[in-house]
């Protein structure tokens, strides 16, 4: 190929079948199906105004509610129910009076007639629990045995609140009604902005059996044989009414807990007082301040020898949570915490807990002293002394770097039945060993990685969203999300051979799915929530940070939105907008496309076109369109009549020749180099000057065509091979997209002795570009495997050999025992 310099133009003309393409490409944007990509997003965010500006700070009228609690909780352990009465002081902040108050009632989601029991649909996508799946005339449907556990508790138990009684400071009587797992309660009379207003209930519920009904918080029971206790770990959360968000850009969070959807809630300071049995250890949210009433003195003195250890220290040890185990009390104790603002208050509970804690001294003015902590059973085994506080500890120290000091005294991990969630100062983690027959407790390598990184995860919550405090009812990804992009950046400093899930590479299976809905859904909608929710808005703004803005601008960024919204409420648009402002970057082109569509990565490269200079001297040009047409292959016929012996005509009558034997169309004559000389008068000075140096460094040009197949533009990212061996990376930015966001070309100029052999796009897989196959030029051969396999016999009944099966022996327990030994 070649290309023309016009003169007075300097304009380089591509082959036709690239202009052909480009030129339709430009024709159909004015014809009605051209998407700009690059549209504002201003037109879907919320108008700024003076509780939220247009750089995404909080505006100079900036409000948000206080709740202020007083509590007083008693677990009944044998009957596995609370009993509690808690005084509520309501601030309000906002420039509106209000009427009513409305609180969130959690515990409602287990009552038999809730809008979560009710809506269930069996086998329906992103159902929470245990297993359902629907069936069809060939396949029946199937329900898990947990399942059926699950109905058969909620059959069996009385669950949700008991509310006794809402009173007024005064003592007399609130009218209230309750909506499901809502409940509102009506003010004699309307509480005006800047008053507060103080109140009283009385509840109880009883508490779920986690493992049964797959809650956030519930109780877990341990059966007694030889080897096990007979008790219970309680973990708490979402245990007590506590007060819907009252907002400036939604009044009232009226949405009905229905499982998925977490929470958003009010800061405000906590007194809670604790009774449980004697022999509890209890871990909370806050900080202990009665630690004489219910520690002993040996264990007060370890806990302050923590503080300065370099790895923790047991407060309560293996072998005297054992002893506790064995035995039982019927005294109790009172455990009294103070927690200063904080959205939430969670606790957990048990006889079966050892207890370890190792002091992190991080420094700074607001928090220089944090106590990290570990409560868990002897299941927790060597995997949690190993590994849990020393987690804690790694959060905190990688987390602040992007965010802000961690603003508390105490950082918890408690071992339970909750696989993983998070609450002020105190998380509730799963994993666990497995006892062998001979009393050792062992783990596997998945469950190692599973303790660090649901701990690293859930501590990171104790950032996004306790602090950050965003609304995780209506945009789970703003906690999910963003915690699980900071908890790949710590996982990876732990371990990088760790498959933290947050890279592009994990999320281009969901990405090319017809499963899925925009990241900006409300949570309860979101059909598939891990890969929405977490990995997708993790992977991009890991590509964010990694490809488009750089790790500087990135995370001076981040780090802005989260100190601008610590303690405060940002909703989506207060991200986007902070991201843009700090940075310096227009980026609604990327939030438009990873968070309110479904479009996906996918850019072919299609062609690459060499060309060369067309200088107008036919001495030059002349010469190498001849050589173009030797180089290209020769006729068939002909290379068989050379190898037959065949002798031309010419050959045998070598004096029946003329000019044209010696001559071909390439031949330069007079003619052509006076036109050439013609050519360079009229050229200006400068342009001489130009086409000179073009001629003598003769350079390569290659113009490569890409597709977006995908819809979802983004930085093109090369990698050029050349035929020395040397590659060279480039970076196309995504605007080349803005005009045609179907089809570009990018012209690449190379030196003549850099002659380009192949070109890839992306091939660190740093996009999450959903097809590499399409991602090389020329094509590659796709690596894959074919198996050998042997057929297996039809498990229809009809294909049993009953005569035979007939005669089986029915094997008792031992048999199975010896069978297992044997094996």
């Amino acid at each position: 190929m070649k290309f023309k310099i016009i003169k007075a133009f300097a304009v380089i003309f591509l082959p036709l079948s690239i202009a052909s393409s480009v030129n339709a490409s430009a024709i159909k944007q004015t014809k009605g199906d051209f998407e700009d990509k690059f549209r504002q997003l201003e037109e879907v965010l919320p108008t700024p105004n003076v509780y939220r500006n247009a750089a995404g700070e909080p505006g100079e009228n900036y409000w948000q509610q206080k709740v202020d609690y007083k509590i007083k909780v008693s677990l009944d352990e044998e009957k596995r129910r609370l009993t509690a009465s808690e005084k509520i002081t309501y601030q309000n902040n906002s420039p509106y009076q209000l009427k009513y108050l409305w609180v969130q009632l959690d515990q409602n989601i287990f009552k038999e007639d809730s809008i979560a029991n009710m809506a269930n649909n069996f086998g329906g996508i992103g159902r929470r629990g245990p297993y359902t799946k629907t069936g069809d005339a060939q396949t029946p449907a199937k329900i898990s045995l947990g399942e059926l556990r699950r109905q058969q508790f909620m059959a069996d138990n009385e669950l949700g609140y008991e509310i006794s009684a809402i009173k007024d400071s005064r003592g007399k009587k609130l009218d209230f009604t309750v909506v499901g797992t809502q409940m509102r309660i009506d003010l004699p009379k309307p509480l005006k902005s800047g008053d507060n207003v103080e109140f009283s209930i009385n509840f109880a519920f009883n508490i779920v059996e986690e493992d049964a009904v797959s809650a956030r918080s519930g109780y877990e029971h341990f059966e007694k044989d030889e080897r096990e206790g007979g008790n219970d770990i309680f973990l708490l959360a979402q245990w007590f009414p506590r007060l819907h968000a009252y907002t400036d850009y939604e009044g009232w969070n009226n949405k009905e807990f229905l499982g998925r959807g977490e929470f958003t809630l009010e800061f405000g300071d906590y007194e809670v007082e604790i009774e449980v049995p004697a022999d509890h250890i209890v871990s909370s949210t806050g900080k202990l301040t009665n630690p004489k009433d219910v520690l002993t003195r040996t264990q007060r003195n370890r806990l302050e020898d923590a503080k300065t250890a370099k790895r923790p220290v047991f407060i309560v040890t293996e072998e005297e949570a054992l002893e506790n185990e064995k035995e039982g009390t019927n005294k109790r104790k009172t455990w009294k915490f103070k927690a200063d603002n904080v959205r939430d208050f969670a606790w957990a509970s048990s006889r079966k807990f050892m207890w370890d804690a190792k002091g992190y001294k991080q420094g700074g003015d607001d928090m220089p002293f944090v106590m990290a902590m570990s409560f868990y059973p002897k299941e927790g085994g060597d995997l949690w002394k190993k590994y849990s506080t020393e987690s804690i500890v790694h959060t905190m120290e990688v987390y602040s770097r992007y965010s802000f000091d961690y603003p508390y005294p105490t950082a918890q991990s408690v071992n339970g039945p909750v696989g993983g969630m998070e609450y002020p100062m105190i998380t509730f983690n799963g994993p666990r060993t497995e006892l062998q027959d001979d009393g050792s407790r062992t783990y596997s390598q998945a469950e190692k990685r599973f303790l660090i990184g649901v701990v690293i995860h859930e501590v990171g919550h104790i950032y996004f969203p306790m602090v950050v405090n965003s609304d995780e009812r209506q945009w789970t990804w703003m906690d999910e999300g963003l915690n699980s992009f900071l908890d790949g950046v710590a996982g990876r400093e732990w371990d990088p051979t760790i498959p933290w899930g947050v890279e592009p590479r994990d999320i281009t299976g969901y990405m090319k799915s017809q499963n899925q809905v925009p990241i900006m859904t409300q949570s309860d909608s979101v059909l598939r929530l891990g890969p929405n929710a977490y990995t997708k808005p993790a992977a991009a703004l890991n590509i964010l940070r990694e490809v488009i803005l750089g790790r500087e601008l990135f995370d001076f960024a981040f780090k802005e939105y989260a100190t601008r919204w610590k303690f405060k409420r940002p909703t989506p648009s207060d991200f986007f907008r902070t991201m843009e402002e700090a940075s310096g970057v227009d980026l609604d082109w990327f939030w438009r496309g990873w968070f309110y569509s479904t479009d996906h990565v996918d850019i072919s490269i299609d062609k690459v076109y060499k060309m060369r200079l067309d200088t107008h001297n036919p001495d030059i040009d002349y010469g190498r369109l001849r050589q173009i047409e030797l180089d290209k292959p020769s006729s068939l016929f002909v290379e068989r009549n050379k190898a037959e012996g065949k002798e031309l005509w010419v050959d045998r009558n070598p004096d029946v020749t003329d000019f044209y034997d010696e001559n071909d169309r390439f031949t330069v004559t007079n003619k052509e180099r006076n036109k050439y000389n013609k050519f360079l008068k009229g050229l200006k000075p400068w342009e001489v000057k130009a086409l000179e140096r073009a001629v003598k460094e003769d350079k390569n040009y290659y113009v490569l065509e890409f597709s977006n197949l995908g819809g979802l533009v983004m930085p093109i990212i090369l990698e050029l091979t050349y035929k020395d061996g040397s590659k060279e990376s480039q970076y196309i930015p995504a605007e080349i997209w803005r005009r045609t966001p179907k089809h570009v070309s990018k012209l690449v100029v190379t030196d003549s002795d850099k002659e380009l052999v192949s070109v890839a796009v992306d091939p660190g897989w740093e996009t999450a570009d959903v097809d590499v196959e399409n991602n090389h030029y020329p094509r590659q051969i796709i690596p894959t495997r074919v198996e050998a396999y042997k057929a297996k016999k039809s498990t229809a009944k009809v294909s049993r050999d009953i005569m035979k099966d007939i005669k089986t022996e029915l094997k008792t327990d031992d048999d199975e025992k010896e069978d297992k030994k044997d094996n």
